[in-house]
């Protein structure tokens, strides 16, 4: 479990991931209706806890990891895509958000028991 300045370090990485988004959505010239649309998709997730913690954090943590969505950018672009690219900044954005905010990676253990630590301290 991270603590201290490492575990601020990691927040500020994800709001810095986040605000980044922000600021290069706007070249995607995709409505910020989109966006807020999207933004939450991710979270669905958490309906995976509804069939066990173990179901719950694996389907969360594929979700919330920036694996996906970087290979998703690279099909992306590799197959000439680009114009579906707001996609995947809109993931990454969420992701970024959810760090800002101590949401980590989770445990099998439970939803609170995160790679930064319990979620609400």
């Amino acid at each position: 479990m991270i603590t201290g300045y490492p575990k601020l370090m990691l927040r500020l990485e994800g709001g810095c991931v986040f605000f980044g988004c922000l600021f290069l959505y706007p070249q995607m010239t995709m409505s910020w209706t989109t966006f807020a649309l999207l933004f939450f998709i991710p979270d669905l997730s958490l309906l995976a806890y509804l069939l066990s913690k173990k179901a719950g954090a694996i389907v969360y943590n594929a979700l919330h990891s920036y694996l996906l969505p970087l290979a998703l950018s690279g099909l992306f672009w590799l197959y000439h895509l680009q114009d579906f690219q707001f996609i995947t900044l809109i993931w990454i954005a969420h992701i970024g958000f959810d760090r800002a905010l101590g949401f980590g990676l989770k445990y099998e253990t439970g939803f609170k028991h995160t790679h930064l630590g319990l979620v609400g301290r």
